[in-house]
């Protein structure tokens, strides 16, 4: 079984970023449904002040893991480390894209991001209807696509403690048996 585990950082965030995603991803989908009202437009800052935190998390953690190499692998097909990569690689690309769409979308349907109540982030892109229009396909299919990719990485993970028992998950800071 490999021992080898991720640095202390590197498990925190990989944990909070998880939450943080799973916790926004529900929140946007929740929020969705509701009808125009007062609570509608709390959750939606709420879930703007989330997408910014994640954003913020995942430069953290992209600087982290480029100064701080992974533990090497555990052994696995070929086939399976490249998948790997191109999943983590993916998931990466996601963390940031999800919320550049997210705040596209909000600067041009013409609401500002105001982080936390308190700091007014800029507008990157005007105000216009159509743009608007795009940035929510682009964050809604990027979310959707970031949420299915979750699950897949969840599944990998899974299979590799209950099929393989490789210690794959012990390098993420789970519970040995």
């Amino acid at each position: 079984m490999n021992r080898a585990c991720y640095s202390g950082p590197a498990i925190a965030l990989h944990w909070l970023l998880a939450a943080a995603i799973i916790g926004n991803f529900a929140l946007g989908i929740y929020m969705h449904e509701l009808p125009i009202s007062p609570q509608r437009l709390v959750l939606f800052n709420w879930h703007k002040w989330a997408g910014i935190t994640i954003l913020a998390l995942s430069a953290l953690r992209l600087l982290w893991r480029l100064a701080h190499p992974p533990p090497p692998d555990v052994p696995m097909p070929a086939w399976q480390r490249r998948v790997a990569h191109a999943l983590h690689r993916t998931l990466y690309g996601l963390f940031f894209a999800v919320p550049l769409a997210g705040w596209a979308y909000s600067s041009a349907a013409g609401f500002p991001v105001v982080v936390f109540g308190v700091l007014q982030l800029p507008d990157w892109v005007p105000v216009s209807d159509a743009a608007a229009d795009v940035f929510k396909g682009v964050h809604k299919a990027c979310a959707t696509a970031l949420g299915l990719l979750v699950i897949t990485h969840v599944a990998a993970a899974l299979k590799h403690q209950v099929i393989d028992r490789d210690g794959l998950m012990q390098r993420m800071g789970w519970p040995g048996r």
